[in-house]
C-alpha cells in the first residue's frame, strides 16, 4: 500500500470512529433527554471534517504534473494541514471565550450519571483515535494527519477537563470549570499555532533535513571520480517530490564523455535511493604542472587561512581574459559580505601576477 492509500485509510478510520461516537452520544442523549449530550454528538460530526479534509488533500496531491504545475500537486497536502490547524485554533478560541464567560459569570453545572459515563467513553475513544492518527501521520510524514490526530487529542483534553470539573464539583462542591477550560484552551491555541507553522514553513521553503543532506553528500562523494560536493540546493514540492541541484569536483583530465557518464550515474543513484530529481553541475580541479594548477594552489591556500570562510570551491582560470574566479561560503557570523568580498579581492590581487583580475563570488550554503 502506497503512502497516499495509507493516509486515506487512516482518515477513513477517523471518519468511522467519529460517526459511531456521534451516533452513540445522540442515542444516549435522546434516551436520557440530555441536550448537552446531543450537542456533543453534533460536535463529533464536525470532527469528521478534519478527516475528510485530509482525504481530499491526499487525493488531490496525487494529481499528475501539468503545464501549470510542472512539479505536480504535492503541496496541496500542506494546505490541508493549514485548514485543520485553523479548525483547531477556532476550537481553542471558542473554548477560551466560553471558559472566560464561566469565570466572569459562574454557573453551577449539573452532572448526571449518564453524562459522566458518556464523557468517560468519549475521552477514551478520542485519546485512542488521536494517538493512532497522529502516530500514522508521523510515520507517513503527513502534516495533515498529525494535525487531525492532534485535533482529536485536544477534543479529549477539553472533555477531560469537563470530567475533572465534574468530579471536583461532586466531591467538594467547587466549580473550576471556567479556570480549567481557560488553561486547556491556552494550551490548544499554542499547539494550534505550532501546527500551523509547520506546513506554512514548507510552503515558504523550509530547509531540508540536515541528516538527509549529509547522507546525500556522502553517497555522492563515494562515487568514483567525485572529489568534492558543493552547492546542494533542494526544493520540496510535496512529501514525495524533491527537486534540486549540486556541484561536484572532477579532475580536469576527464573528457566530456566521462563526465556525462559520471553525472548520469549520480543522478540515477540519487533518484533510486531518495526519489530526488537532481541536476548536477561540474567544477574542474586543475592537475599537473601548469599555470592553472599554480594559480589554483595560490588562491586556495590564501583563502584557507581565513577562519570566517567555511568553504572554497569553483576555482576557474580564464586564460583569454587573464582572470581567475572563485566561490566562497562565509560563516554565518559574517554580516557585511560586500566588505569581505572587497577585502579578499584586494588580498588575492596582490598575490596573483601583475595585471591579472580576480572575481570573488560570495556563495551561500542553502541546505546544511
Amino acid at each position: 500500500m502506497d503512502r497516499t492509500s495509507k493516509i486515506i485509510r487512516t482518515s477513513v478510520v477517523g471518519v468511522v470512529v467519529n460517526v459511531l461516537l456521534a451516533t452513540f452520544k445522540a442515542a444516549v442523549g435522546a434516551i436520557a433527554g440530555s441536550v448537552a449530550i446531543i450537542m456533543d454528538a453534533v460536535n463529533n460530526l464536525s470532527d469528521v471534517l478534519s478527516s475528510l479534509i485530509t482525504i481530499v488533500g491526499a487525493k488531490l496531491s496525487t494529481k499528475p504534473a501539468d503545464r501549470e504545475h510542472p512539479f505536480g500537486h504535492g503541496r496541496i497536502e500542506y494546505f490541508s494541514a493549514i485548514i485543520i490547524a485553523i479548525i483547531v485554533l477556532f476550537a481553542g478560541a471558542t473554548s477560551f471565550v466560553e471558559s472566560v464567560k464561566k469565570i466572569i459569570e459562574p454557573t453551577d453545572p449539573v452532572y448526571t450519571k449518564t453524562t459522566l459515563i458518556v464523557v468517560s467513553v468519549a475521552i477514551v475513544v478520542k485519546i485512542l483515535l488521536g494517538r493512532f492518527v497522529k502516530r500514522s501521520g508521523e510515520e507517513l510524514k503527513s502534516d495533515a494527519l498529525i494535525a487531525s490526530g492532534s485535533d482529536a487529542l485536544f477534543d479529549a483534553a477539553i472533555t477531560l477537563s469537563t470530567l475533572i470539573s465534574a468530579a471536583i464539583m461532586l466531591i467538594w462542591n467547587i466549580s473550576i470549570d471556567g479556570y480549567l477550560g481557560t488553561a486547556i484552551s491556552c494550551v490548544i491555541l499554542k499547539a494550534g499555532f505550532e501546527m500551523l507553522a509547520s506546513p506554512v514553513n514548507e510552503l515558504l521553503g523550509a530547509r531540508i533535513s540536515p541528516e538527509l543532506v549529509s547522507q546525500l553528500k556522502q553517497d555522492v562523494l563515494n562515487v568514483e571520480g567525485v572529489h568534492g560536493v558543493f552547492d546542494i540546493i533542494l526544493h520540496n514540492y510535496g512529501p514525495n517530490v524533491i527537486i534540486g541541484s549540486l556541484h561536484i569536483n572532477v579532475y580536469d583530465t576527464m573528457d566530456a564523455h566521462q563526465i556525462h557518464g559520471l553525472t548520469r550515474c549520480i543522478s540515477e543513484m540519487v533518484y533510486a535511493k531518495y526519489g530526488i530529481i537532481l541536476t548536477i553541475g561540474v567544477y574542474a580541479v586543475s592537475t599537473g604542472n601548469n599555470k592553472r594548477t599554480e594559480l589554483q594552489t595560490c588562491v586556495m591556500q590564501a583563502l584557507a587561512k581565513h577562519k570566517e570562510i567555511v568553504q572554497v570551491h569553483g576555482f576557474y582560470y580564464f586564460e583569454k581574459q587573464n582572470r581567475v574566479s572563485v566561490d566562497i561560503v562565509p560563516d554565518i557570523s559574517v554580516k557585511d559580505e560586500a566588505a569581505l568580498e572587497a577585502k579578499l579581492t584586494s588580498e588575492l590581487k596582490a598575490l596573483l601576477p601583475a595585471g591579472m583580475e580576480i572575481t570573488v563570488i560570495v556563495d551561500h550554503n542553502y541546505s546544511a
